[in-house]
């Protein structure tokens, strides 16, 4: 079961979204949030698998509140527009990925279980586009520790993740098997101490090994 916590300061958009999770049979909605103070307090009390977080909220703002989240949650930021100004910077504090607010139910319920999985919420082309508009603007850089562990082999599928590809677009540009891509991500992952593929995108930018714009 996927435990989930809603943070959202519009009472009407959290009914709508607990109503649409509370019916899937592996997902309940443990705890409801209408600022982010409120959303570290209740993440750390009941421990969500997931937490769709509203990036714009009174008092603390969603942005502040994932860097302030305890660890164990996954988090999806919620924006109204796909190329939101703080999105980049949500990634950087930890967030796995981001839905747009008008986003379809079905694609909402497939992102909650891609995400509890693991897995990061990038679509390639909103990467490309949000990592061009935002990367340059990304203020203290983080520490780059790690790098230096890395093959050859594993810098390359670093800089391509960072471009935004998928394990299997990785794998036709180096000629390799889809499941020896996802090898060597996993390798990087671990290696960088990322928590997942959203980290390693960042990290491809703020390491110089992908410039903004290149894609």
């Amino acid at each position: 079961m996927i435990k989930l916590l809603l943070a959202d300061d519009q009472a009407l958009v959290r009914a709508g979204f607990k109503a649409l999770l509370d019916a899937q049979p592996d997902m309940t909605v443990v705890a409801e949030a209408s600022d982010g103070a409120e959303a570290v307090r209740l993440a750390a009390q009941h421990q969500p698998d997931v937490v769709l977080m509203d990036i714009r909220m009174p008092g603390t703002d969603g942005l502040t509140a994932t860097r302030q989240m305890p660890e164990g949650p996954r988090i999806i930021i919620l924006t109204t527009f796909e190329l939101d100004e703080y999105v980049f910077e949500a990634l950087r504090g930890g967030a796995s990925g981001f839905l747009v607010k008008d986003t379809e139910p079905t694609e909402l319920i497939q992102a909650v279980r891609v995400v509890a999985s693991g897995d990061a919420l990038l679509s390639p082309s909103v990467t490309r586009r949000l990592i061009a508009e935002y990367a340059s603007r990304a203020k203290e850089p983080m520490e780059m520790t790690g790098l230096d562990q890395l093959t050859e082999r594993e810098r390359e599928v670093l800089s391509l993740v960072g471009t935004g590809m998928t394990n299997d677009e990785i794998a036709a540009k180096l000629f390799m098997s889809p499941a020896t891509a996802k090898t060597h991500v996993s390798r990087t992952m671990m290696k960088l101490h990322a928590r997942d593929r959203a980290q390693l995108v960042v990290i491809a930018y703020e390491s110089g090994l992908v410039k903004p714009g290149w894609l």
